[in-house]
């Protein structure tokens, strides 16, 4: 029964030990494996090439042109062993020696002192050796060692030595070491190609860490120039476009941390002179306390809403899970809301029917919410209208307001831009916050109704 636990523990012991060879094996770099990557391919591609052409191709020519030698030098002696007169020996030596292309002559006397082969690269010198070996009858030496590319074949007969001189290339289809050359030198073309490729797209990821590190670190950086491959070019888009969400939060949140204590100092300077103008001695009527309680009071009220308000645009709606909503359900919610509120409310239409959107509910009906309350301070009537379009979809709140100035359209969204006494400044602002998670935009345009109209701009 403890067999189990006893694998179970050595298996990832194994998976440790043969990670830490691998660690030690490959590269570290990323450039260093992307190089391993492609030269292991290459290496391999190059070497099948060599062991076909070398060990196949080359080796049938090169016993096909060792037969045709050795058959040609085997006739000649059979021809010289039939004719024995000198002078017919000397015609067919220069007879076949001019059909054959050699240069073949008979020393009458002499002995070979040695037999074999002084060997040469590749697989001609042993089949030539063979080949003579089958078809002459009597010990043979090949010189590979000459000069002007010459070959020559040396024959023990009973009457002499006969000596037959070749071209190198009557034997040999190319030299050996100029294929290897090419192979070994286009294969380190290709890698350095590959190298000088890997190496700029390595550059850019190597580019964007520096630049996520500086950033991390609180140091300001440029936005990074998208460059390389296509994903890597999204990475640095993915990047900026993070860059610039979390600066304009930390922005936002800064402005918000100063606007507190400017707009909670009014209050807070009231209730101060309120508490120094009460009484320190003597009977105080709780009468006569009242106007300056009910002062203090509203003080507090009011510093309850700004407050409320603060929290709501530092919390966000981050922890809300998304879920699909029916946007004609959320409008007819906002509606109903707006029309207890004593506001003329309507959606008026949604295209195509059933309509729905990926979101969390709360904060989008928050959203909705914000730009119709926003919208109920100056307008009479709001109507709600939403339409699908490719890969997003579009939401439309309208008003018969006075509508909004060009040049004021994007201050509405920041923080403390509000236009309406009692109010923070922070309902756009938050909506803005709220889209901008969700991957969309929010902006105002001219409504056909006069007024203003929010469009708000969700993806798919």
């Amino acid at each position: 029964m403890e067999s189990p636990p006893a694998m179970d523990s050595a298996q990832p012991r194994w998976r440790r030990v043969r990670e830490r060879l691998v660690r030690r094996i490959l590269p570290r770099s990323l450039l260093g494996r992307m190089l391993l990557i492609g030269f292991i391919p290459l290496l391999a591609t190059q070497a099948i090439s060599l062991e076909l052409f070398y060990g196949h191709y080359l080796q049938v020519v090169s016993r096909r042109l060792s037969g045709d030698m050795a058959t040609t030098i085997s006739m000649t002696l059979d021809m010289l062993e039939r004719y024995p007169a000198p002078a017919d020996r000397q015609w067919i030596l220069e007879d076949a020696g001019r059909r054959a292309g050699l240069v073949m002559t008979l020393h009458a006397g002499e002995s070979l002192h040695r037999s074999g082969s002084n060997h040469v690269l590749g697989p001609i010198d042993e089949d030539l050796a063979h080949d003579l070996q089958a078809a002459v009858r009597w010990p043979t030496f090949v010189d590979w060692k000459q000069a002007h590319h010459r070959v020559v074949i040396a024959v023990q007969t009973p009457i002499g030595v006969l000596q037959v001189v070749a071209l190198r290339k009557r034997l040999v289809v190319a030299p050996v070491w100029l294929f290897v050359a090419w192979a070994s030198g286009s294969a380190l073309l290709l890698f350095l190609i590959a190298a000088l490729f890997m190496r700029n797209q390595v550059r850019a990821i190597r580019r964007l860490a520096r630049a996520a590190e500086l950033f991390g670190l609180g140091r300001d950086t440029v936005p990074i120039v998208p460059e390389g491959a296509q994903e890597i070019r999204k990475a640095a888009v993915a990047f900026n476009r993070m860059r610039d969400r979390i600066n304009r939060f930390v922005e936002q949140r800064t402005t918000v941390l100063a606007g507190v204590s400017h707009d909670l100092r009014t209050p807070l300077t009231r209730l101060r002179l309120s508490l120094a103008m009460l009484p320190r001695a003597g009977r105080v009527e709780a009468a006569d306390l009242q106007p300056d309680i009910a002062d203090m009071i509203g003080d507090i009220g009011e510093m309850e809403h700004m407050i409320e308000g603060y929290l709501s645009f530092a919390r966000g709606e981050g922890a809300e899970m998304p879920a699909v909503i029916r946007v004609e359900d959320m409008f007819e919610e906002i509606v109903a809301t707006l029309r207890r509120m004593g506001a003329q409310a309507a959606v008026r239409s949604i295209t195509p029917a059933g309509l729905s959107i990926t979101g969390r509910p709360n904060a989008l009906r928050r959203v909705l919410s914000n730009v119709a309350e926003n919208a109920r301070r100056h307008a009479d009537r709001i109507v709600f209208s939403a339409e699908s379009g490719r890969r997003q979809v579009v939401l439309y709140v309208d008003d018969d307001g006075c509508g909004v100035e060009e040049a004021r359209r994007e201050h509405v969204f920041r923080p403390f831009e509000s236009g309406a006494a009692g109010g923070t400044g922070l309902g756009l602002a938050i909506a803005r916050d709220i889209i901008h998670a969700h991957g969309g935009h929010i902006g105002l345009e001219s409504s056909p109704m006069g007024g203003a109209r929010v469009r708000i701009v969700l993806p798919v």
